[in-house]
């Protein structure tokens, strides 16, 4: 396995996104932002969260005979103890991230995603994504007026926090949708799954402000984004995410959350398989 990252921030302050990368496995997530106007329960924030979580979860991944849920699971209890007598972790407004990430794991390719993120997976006879889209079944009324525009104002800025603050009621919990936050038993409802390591091709796992090409402008489809990737790499490609959200800043064409998200690509190449040989 060959992989090549790329990373940049969007509007937010800081980068909220993180990638990890060990000789087996790869582990990118996204937090969740926090509009400045809602409370939070944790005095560190959601970047250092999303460290944390990253590097516990590269740690635990490696070793092949945990399964991915199990080392999520785990991965989430650890960061709790490393904050849990400075911060309110029983309340509703803690850091959250998605989640997606592969293994090599002898002749198997293992896989999790849970929420937004988005795994492609070139099997050579068929590209499969992989992605947990619940968050967009809950809140639907708070969710259209958060899409109205213009983005960038404060109107909009307004509607945004009314969905999040929704949102984080109806999070990990029966009838809502599931992130990694404080609840271990979020990894219990995450998508999992194992293909033949041999038939894997390339694969991509992105952030959702990644494959806004795809599933939000429309202007490529998942094999074109590989083909980008593979013959540019993933700067490439959040360049040309760039170019797009500037072309419509105010969301008149493309409805969005936010102008510009952070943007985060894994590209992974395997090579050497007995099917290529």
């Amino acid at each position: 396995m060959q992989v090549s990252v790329a990373s940049a921030q969007g509007g937010s302050a800081a980068n909220e996104d993180t990638v990890y990368v060990s000789p087996t496995s790869v582990v990118v997530l996204d937090g969740l932002s926090a509009p400045k106007d809602l409370p939070m329960g944790c005095i560190h924030g959601t970047p250092w969260y999303v460290r944390q979580l990253g590097t516990q979860l590269v740690n635990l991944v490696t070793d092949g005979a945990t399964a991915l849920d199990d080392a999520l699971r785990a991965a989430i209890k650890e960061v709790n103890e490393l904050h849990r007598s400075t911060c309110a972790l029983d309340q509703e407004a803690v850091p959250a991230s998605t989640v997606v990430m592969i293994r090599e794991r002898g002749e198997a390719l293992d896989y999790l995603v849970l929420s937004d993120n988005v795994l492609v997976l070139d099997l050579g006879d068929e590209i499969v994504t992989v992605t947990d889209k619940r968050v967009e079944e809950v809140a639907d009324a708070e969710m259209k007026d958060a899409l109205r525009g213009p983005t960038g104002t404060p109107e909009h800025a307004t509607r945004v926090s009314k969905l999040v603050t929704v949102q984080r009621r109806l999070r990990n919990r029966p009838g809502g949708y599931w992130v990694a936050s404080t609840d271990p038993a979020a990894a219990d409802h995450a998508i999992t799954g194992t293909v033949d390591l041999g038939t894997v091709r390339q694969a991509a796992l992105l952030t959702d402000g990644a494959s806004r090409l795809v599933d939000t402008f429309g202007t490529l489809a998942w094999p074109q984004l590989l083909a980008l990737l593979q013959t540019e790499g993933p700067a490439a490609l959040i360049a040309r995410t760039r170019e797009v959200e500037e072309s419509d800043p105010h969301g008149a064409c493309w409805p969005r959350f936010k102008r510009s998200d952070d943007a985060t690509v894994a590209y992974a190449q395997f090579i050497d398989t007995p099917t290529r040989a």
